[in-house]
């Protein structure tokens, strides 16, 4: 009789494990590849259109008086043991004459510590206002609020810290928040969940774009291009699905820079408590006076870049963990003469693959999607900077930019490629723009080649393919086999890296119930078959480095 209870009690324990591994097992991982391509149908009851967030909206209103702290964001410095808060105080202006507030009027101080009472540390740093500024009668200029940036150093790794910002003398102090630091950069250490989204705005959708993003629990959130969509804005508050459609006679393109007021406060009860990487995208270009570009995107935000060795806010560097990320800018030069090669090539040759085993690239447009929208429009990037990338073994690429989402077999050069990357587009988070539908393999949708130029950087190289199935083509005639898997929907992603060799991949749909995966594999490297070349190695006692071919076979 007890030998039966055992029998139950042991059935009771072990029959719920069984199931657990077989449902893991359900999940396919990148060994089982090249998958077969799949084109999941336009499901025809979702419509898909973005409407934006009015300024009436309480999401986006101004809550604090005077020189409160709003729109408070924290992002990672480029190790575990610093990060920056950002706020921004006082009131934007908007017209044709403006005053810009003084930065020097308002502190930028943080109190912080891993109890609540007392704080026991304390931090400044600095502050700015930028202006968006047009020569044309008739146009409204902008002023920003004090912009905030403040540096934490010496936190420790994997550590809750309460802080609150602002100036206390004043007095204007925020209430208390709280944010979580990496773990520290080792090959067993991981953050527990990354969110990626891409091509936000602040639409409706975009808003279940982030309720179902912070049901997931994130630790960290990649932001791959493309904010608030301010530049679908004229300076007066009228916008439009399709700015040139609409706005062709405009002398310069206009942005409504509340715009991006209204992203940060809907944002804040967010992105205060989990840290938050920006990429550019060509959204935040926004032309103004005197040719100045990205002034908003720059002003705001706070990169590591001084910290990774970078000169520009476009392209830096940070860890996560045992994840080594690395931001590129494709609206910025990138040729092998320019600083940001010259960077990146410094950048890589500096990585110890034994304390970060993973390597994930990001930029705004992706190298290889299939979708007629933005089709091989970033080519002479690729042309550039895809030799470095796949000689020094990056594991995972993020994408936004087109309006879908799509994961790429391993690929390189547009061949299937064991060694190469796996390419994730998410420029599905919701804004109003429309949806990318058509495919260029689709019969009748192939764009003509000289119609695809990175306008932005001015550069044409997407010839027609001289090798494999589309040789003498422009385009597939079918869905490209380096293309796993593909559909037009809203949603995000979120990366889960469990050891030094996988990683799962989720791809959130927004019409889905919260829990459900749209799209789910698991990312699997393997070192000892694709060995990155070269290994850096520095010589004791010098400042001089050689490079040599390694392998780990």
């Amino acid at each position: 009789m007890v030998l039966g209870l055992g029998k139950v009690v042991v059935a009771v324990f072990i029959f719920p494990f069984l199931n657990l591994i077989q449902s893991y097992s359900k999940i396919p991982t990148t060994l089982d590849g090249p998958f077969k391509p799949v084109t999941v149908p336009l499901d025809e009851r979702f419509r898909g259109h973005a409407t934006d967030l009015p300024d009436s909206d309480p999401r986006v209103r101004r809550k604090v008086k005077g020189f409160g702290p709003e729109q408070i964001s924290v992002s990672l410095s480029s190790t575990y043991d610093s990060v920056w808060i950002s706020w921004i105080t006082g009131e934007f202006q908007i017209g044709e004459n403006i005053k810009p507030l003084d930065p020097k009027t308002v502190a930028s101080v943080v109190h912080y510590g891993k109890l609540r009472f007392p704080m026991v540390h304390k931090a400044t740093g600095q502050s700015l206002v930028y202006n968006q500024l047009y020569p044309f009668e008739g146009l409204q200029n902008y002023t920003s609020g004090i912009i905030h940036h403040v540096h934490l150093t010496g936190l420790e790794p994997n550590t809750l810290y309460h802080y609150r910002c602002g100036d206390p003398s004043i007095p204007a102090m925020s209430k208390i928040y709280s944010f979580k630091t990496m773990p520290i950069s080792t090959p067993k250490s991981y953050p527990g969940r990354i969110a990626v989204i891409g091509d936000l705005g602040l639409t409706y959708i975009s808003t279940s774009t982030i309720e179902h993003l912070t049901s997931n629990k994130p630790d960290l959130i990649l932001l791959v291009g493309d904010v608030c969509y301010a530049n679908l804005y004229l300076t007066n508050g009228t916008g439009s699905d399709c700015y040139s459609c609409s706005f062709s006679d405009t002398p310069i393109h206009e942005t409504y820079q509340p715009r991006w007021d209204y992203w940060g406060r809907f944002m804040q009860p967010l992105i205060s408590k989990v840290p938050i990487m920006m990429v550019q995208g060509n959204h935040e270009i926004e032309e103004q006076a005197q040719n100045r570009t990205f002034v908003s995107y720059s002003s705001r935000f706070a990169f590591p870049s001084k910290e990774s060795g970078s000169s520009s806010p476009f392209y830096y560097s940070f860890n996560a963990g045992g994840i080594h990320f690395i931001v590129l800018g494709a609206y910025i030069a990138y040729d092998k003469s320019d600083d940001q090669y010259k960077w990146l090539q410094k950048d890589l040759a500096n990585l110890n693959r034994e304390v970060t085993p993973w390597l994930v690239a990001t930029w705004h447009p992706p190298w290889y999607a299939t979708y007629t929208a933005h089709y091989r429009e970033a080519e002479c990037m690729k042309v550039a900077m895809e030799d470095l990338l796949y000689q020094y073994g990056v594991d995972i690429v993020l994408n936004g930019h087109v309006h879908a989402y799509e994961r790429s077999n391993r690929v390189y050069n547009y061949t299937l490629d064991p060694c190469g990357p796996i390419y994730l587009t998410v420029g599905d988070g919701g804004n109003r723009e429309k949806m990318a539908i058509t495919h260029a393999d689709d019969p009748g949708h192939c764009p003509e080649p000289f119609t695809t130029p990175d306008e932005f950087m001015g550069g044409f190289c997407a010839y027609n393919f001289t090798s494999g199935p589309a040789t003498g083509k422009f385009c597939w005639d079918r869905q490209p086999e380096y293309s796993a898997y593909r559909e037009t929907s809203f949603g995000h992603g979120i990366l889960e890296v469990k050891n030094e060799t996988h990683a799962l991949w989720t791809w959130h749909r927004n019409q889905d119930m919260y829990k459900k995966a749209g799209d789910q594999v698991y990312i699997v490297r393997q070192p000892e078959r694709c060995p990155v070349q070269p290994k850096v190695i520095k010589l004791w006692g010098t400042e001089k480095s050689i490079s040599l071919s390694v392998s780990t076979d």
